[in-house]
């Protein structure tokens, strides 16, 4: 068994996919789009965009798509433990470029490195780095 999130967004899955790529999370590797191959495209609207995609990277596995019935992320967020300050630095700002920071970088008292963002597309992270 194996737990993986499933992101749902309205129209702009592909940004946010795309976004998640530059920011070095990972890579889109799977796909499917509404029309295509037979799959109904519900309205036009929803026509091309994406009914399923998977992105994977290091340590990072989930799913996303486009819902035109989708709610506001709320209540949960993608938790990262990383292992390397700088990097999680990067990844903080980068994650936080046209977002909110909702807790900013810093040591905290249970001895971690930690900071939480709801970034551009209302997605939640929480980076969280031992100081080793």
């Amino acid at each position: 068994m194996q737990l993986s999130n499933y992101l749902f967004f309205t129209t702009n899955c592909e940004s946010a996919l795309d976004f998640y790529t530059r920011c070095g999370l990972g890579r889109v590797v799977e796909v499917i789009r509404y029309g295509d191959v037979g799959m109904p495209a519900g309205s036009e609207a929803m026509r091309g965009r994406i009914m399923h995609a998977r992105f994977d990277g290091p340590g990072v596995s989930f799913y996303a798509s486009d819902n035109d019935d989708a709610e506001p992320m709320r209540g949960s967020a993608h938790h990262l433990m990383m292992d390397d300050l700088d990097q999680t630095k990067r990844l903080f700002g980068r994650l936080a470029e046209g977002g909110e920071v909702t807790t900013p970088l810093g040591i905290q008292p249970w001895g971690y490195f930690y900071g939480k963002v709801t970034d551009q597309f209302g997605v939640q992270w929480m980076l969280d780095c031992p100081l080793q």
